[in-house]
């Protein structure tokens, strides 16, 4: 959904209800995916409404950074 691509953006939070379970301040995805694509890597995201969500983060292996 467009929803997926605010994920990674600081501050940002998708579930703004009363309902919901966890605290945070919308940082950690934000960092992680900087953290990452300074290191050469991509993340990605999956998500189901109501089932959940699948992130992948992939970095090259140190063989490709030797080259």
């Amino acid at each position: 959904s467009e929803d997926l691509g605010r994920l990674f953006t600081e501050f940002e939070q998708l579930d703004s209800g009363t309902a919901r379970h966890f605290e945070g301040t919308g940082l950690g995805l934000a960092l992680t995916k900087k953290i990452v694509e300074l290191q050469g890597g991509h993340i990605r995201v999956e998500a189901e409404p109501g089932k959940g969500s699948l992130f992948t983060a992939t970095l090259p292996s140190m063989t490709e950074l030797a080259n």
